[in-house]
């Protein structure tokens, strides 16, 4: 098989990284796709960046193994933590993260340069997002909020219920007057229905999935590798744990629902 024709490989430590990957499917509909969701170790938010490197090393030598042409870390959490190490250890192939890609949109969002970031401890300990974009905008004023909680409902399911209510009502009390809320967790994507009821109407929500679509896609295109001769369009799913679960409640994640089939119970 040529490289083109080799699947991307897509890993997060669950079922928050289905939000990039359905975004990666939607802006590269040729290529096929490997996701892999550590979900024996979830969550990776509230590890030690240590720790989290490890994972994410570990994650990627699977992903290796079932050959691979570009490498996507889903995960805010680990591409603070080990971007640059993941790059390093696999020199031969793209490998993009979500935290550039996901600060660069806010950036462009903002119009009064007042941003609200929500992710996982890790990420707002890294200083990762608020890095960035005061790299971009150094007037701005940037809030950072650590929201676990939130992870631990998503992959539950329960993105619409009161309790997922109360529980983001809690991470935005403090938000003053920014007109960006960026999510810097790919499990967040999920409560945007209800963000947008407890936001005002003017207030943006930013994710990183879409534009780590884009970077991905340009990726390819600079390295002569993305898929233009013999359209894939096929997905495995890989996790550590829980295949049924997964399948279940990562259908939320997806927006369609996941083929007992095609996921794959592997040891980490």
């Amino acid at each position: 098989m040529q490289k083109m024709q080799l699947p991307i490989g897509v890993f997060d430590s669950g079922m928050g990284g289905l939000t990039v990957l359905r975004a990666l499917r939607s802006h590269l509909p040729d290529e096929s796709f490997i996701y892999l969701g550590d979900t024996a170790r979830l969550p990776y938010g509230t590890k030690s960046q240590d720790t989290v490197r490890h994972y994410a090393m570990q994650m990627a030598r699977i992903l290796v193994e079932r050959r691979i042409k570009a490498l996507v870390i889903a995960c805010n959490t680990a591409t603070t933590a080990a971007l640059s190490h993941v790059q390093a250890m696999l020199p031969n192939i793209p490998v993009v993260g979500v935290i550039a890609p996901g600060a660069s949109a806010a950036v462009q969002t903002t119009k009064n340069q007042r941003i609200l970031v929500l992710g996982t401890e890790t990420t707002v300990a890294s200083h990762a997002y608020q890095g960035l974009i005061q790299a971009a905008l150094p007037h701005a004023c940037i809030q950072a909020r650590a929201s676990s909680l939130l992870v631990a409902l998503a992959e539950e399911g329960m993105v619409h219920n009161h309790i997922a209510r109360a529980a983001l009502e809690h991470y935005l009390s403090q938000r003053v007057d920014e007109d960006t809320v960026l999510l810097g967790c790919t499990h967040f994507p999920v409560f945007k229905p209800l963000l947008r009821d407890l936001l005002p109407e003017h207030v943006r929500v930013v994710d990183s999935a879409e534009a780590t679509a884009d970077a991905v896609k340009q990726a390819l295109m600079d390295a002569g590798i993305a898929n233009t001769t013999q359209p894939q369009k096929k997905t495995h799913y890989l996790v550590t744990d829980s295949a049924a679960r997964f399948g279940a409640v990562g259908a939320i994640f997806l927006g369609e629902p996941l083929n007992q089939q095609d996921i794959e119970l592997v040891d980490a």
